[in-house]
């Protein structure tokens, strides 16, 4: 459970906008998404290495 503590002479803006940080870190709402629909482990491995071979490609593009 997230407990956000509201300062004195906090505004409800600036509160909201931890807590939505905070839930954001928890990765809750992106596991929620990823169970909806199952997916294969060969799948989720492929996806993995994409995504690791494209992060790698902007490295290797920065570094240039």
């Amino acid at each position: 459970m997230l407990v956000i503590n509201i300062k004195e002479n906090e505004s409800i803006d600036k509160a909201l906008k931890r807590f939505k940080k905070k839930f954001e870190k928890t990765g809750v709402l992106r596991e929620l998404r990823s169970r909806t629909a199952f997916e294969k482990p060969s799948v989720r491995r492929r996806t993995q290495i994409i995504k690791a071979a494209y992060i790698q490609n902007l490295r290797d593009q920065e570094a240039q």
